[in-house]
């Protein structure tokens, strides 16, 4: 179980860092459009991969049987595995190459705000400017980005996948 975790928990690890690299330089080339739908729509794609490694589990070590238990079990540690890595990788990117992120994110997202949102927006980008200055802060609000989407997909695998193991009485 461990091989299985931890080689899918990579593989979409990076996955979702490179993807985040490539978001980041488009905000920083000015080609960023915020379209929530989208951005979720790729982290299912990507977190789809959790259904492979759980079925991959349960074909080839498993003689095709897994609980829902065991299945949201590995589905958990193979999401847990893969948000490690791209908070892990968003740190490093973001102390080292990219420290002035937020002012450049800032700018974009009011630029694309209505005049009418536009005070609002300012005071909610400067609140979050703000706490983005505690790392714990941008750890935990890295983690929410991707982690609930790869236990929404986990918990659906497991549906999936689930086949009763038969016990002998």
């Amino acid at each position: 179980m461990k091989k299985t975790v931890w080689i899918f928990g990579l593989i979409i690890g990076g996955i979702l860092a490179a993807n985040m690299v490539a978001m980041v330089q488009m905000v920083y080339s000015g080609k960023f459009k915020g379209n929530d739908f989208v951005g979720y729509a790729a982290l299912v794609v990507i977190f789809s991969i959790i259904f492979f490694g759980i079925r991959n589990y349960k074909n080839k070590q498993n003689a095709g049987l897994i609980s829902f238990g065991k299945a949201f079990k590995i589905g958990t540690l193979i999401a847990f595995i893969g948000s490690t890595v791209y908070v892990v990788v968003w740190l490093f990117y973001y102390y080292l190459f990219v420290p002035d992120f937020m002012d450049v994110y800032t700018s974009c997202v009011l630029r694309e705000s209505t005049p009418a949102d536009l005070p609002a927006k300012t005071q909610q980008m400067a609140d979050f400017k703000e706490m983005y200055k505690n790392p714990l802060f941008v750890v935990l609000i890295t983690y929410s980005e991707v982690f609930p989407i790869g236990l929404i997909v986990a918990l659906i695998s497991g549906l999936i996948l689930k086949k009763k193991v038969k016990t002998i009485k």
